[in-house]
């Protein structure tokens, strides 16, 4: 419907430029019929002329695409109301909420760079209007800054650290602060900050995985160091399982870190009692099988 209503528009724009044509020669005066007759061929030579240009827009054009430019983004098209966005916070400086989320929508997109840049303007306008910015907003805007860079500069350290003096369990600060440690060769300090955040994190938490196989990375470049899963961490975690049991995967992380831990006892007791909280689940106790086999506990 929007590329006919387009066409529609083209239509009455081509039948008034035609008319622009006839009415000259439609009052000009002439000999017998000339009038007329010049009329008529103007009109049809106009009529002629937009139908051959609508309708070769209709097969070889994009019709829908001029018909979005008329009407703007839909709610829907994300990149048109990210640009539509970026052209009118310059016109709104002190508007913080709207420069974070322009930054947000650039991270979404993988644009550090001006994601970095919003997100720097958010803070300012923060600063001025509240007096300091928020901790949620600076911890994005030092992801920001990380993430332009490739590594955690030292203004971004700064941002990550500036948040820890205001939220001091903030997540993905303790986790930047651990690779900016871990860039210095502080690597021992890195996976201090990154047991403990593994400690305070739920068992079901999406980053863990990923955080747990950064530390066996940096643990090989230190030639074993610390135990892979400190007690205290094992100890939360089990605490936080016998609160709310039904997590599969938290039961599989405490079965598999006792046994990293040398304490096969517990580490059965523990798979004992899974296997009684997912008694009618076959998926969990296929899990628990699996990693039954891998530490030898049948």
């Amino acid at each position: 419907m929007s590329a006919v209503l387009l066409i529609f528009i083209f239509g009455l724009v081509a039948l008034a430029a035609s008319a622009f044509v006839v009415l000259p020669l439609v009052r000009k005066p002439r000999r017998a019929d000339g009038p007329k007759r010049a009329g008529w061929l103007a009109l049809g030579a106009g009529l002629a002329v937009a139908a051959v240009g609508l309708g070769s827009y209709a097969v070889l054009g994009q019709p829908d695409l001029a018909y979005k430019s008329l009407r703007g983004p839909t709610n829907d098209d994300y990149p048109a109301l990210l640009a539509t966005l970026a052209r009118r916070m310059p016109n709104r400086p002190g508007d913080y909420e709207g420069w974070a989320l322009l930054g947000r929508g650039y991270m979404a997109y993988g644009n550090a760079s001006q994601a970095a840049k919003a997100f720097g303007h958010a803070v300012e306008a923060a600063k001025a209007q509240l007096g300091a910015a928020p901790p949620q907003l600076l911890s994005n805007y030092g992801e920001a800054l990380a993430e332009e860079a490739g590594e955690v500069t030292k203004d971004a350290e700064a941002v990550f650290r500036e948040v820890l003096e205001k939220e001091p369990e903030d997540v993905m600060s303790r986790y930047f602060i651990g690779r900016a440690l871990s860039q210095r060769g502080d690597k021992n300090g890195a996976l201090q900050i990154w047991e403990n955040l593994l400690a305070d994190a739920p068992p079901d938490a999406p980053w863990r995985g990923t955080l747990i196989n950064q530390m066996a990375s940096l643990r090989s470049e230190t030639g074993g160091g610390a135990p892979f899963a400190p007690a205290v961490m094992v100890a939360r975690l089990a605490a936080q399982l016998d609160a709310n049991p039904n997590n599969i995967d938290g039961w599989v992380m405490l079965i598999n870190s006792y046994m990293v831990l040398g304490d096969k006892e517990k580490a059965a007791a523990a798979l004992a009692k899974a296997r009684s909280v997912f008694a009618n689940q076959a998926d969990a106790q296929a899990a628990l099988s699996e990693v039954a086999q891998k530490n030898a506990l049948n």
